[in-house]
């Protein structure tokens, strides 16, 4: 990420977005949720156009919005644990 404030709060928007995604209750719903988070981090890494790390930011601030909603919803409709689990 481009400057060194934007870098950490990338980082804890990051770890933010892993945190809640595993409160899913659902083994592949939090794994898929996880799996996305860290390749769109790791994608995006290297990025130095401020303005495009702004967007992604915000994207992923929606995208941590849709996280906590999704969570609260599947918490209230629980999977039986699957024998992974």
């Amino acid at each position: 990420m481009a400057s060194k404030v934007s870098s950490m709060y990338a980082l804890s928007l990051y770890r933010r977005m892993l945190r809640e995604s595993s409160r899913f209750t659902g083994y592949n719903y939090r794994l898929y949720a996880q799996r996305r988070i860290r390749d769109a981090f790791r994608e995006n890494i290297n990025e130095t156009d401020q303005t495009k790390v702004k967007s992604l930011v915000q994207e992923a601030e929606e995208n941590l919005a849709i996280i906590k909603r999704q969570v609260i919803i599947s918490q209230m409709y629980k999977e039986p644990k699957l024998v992974i689990e």
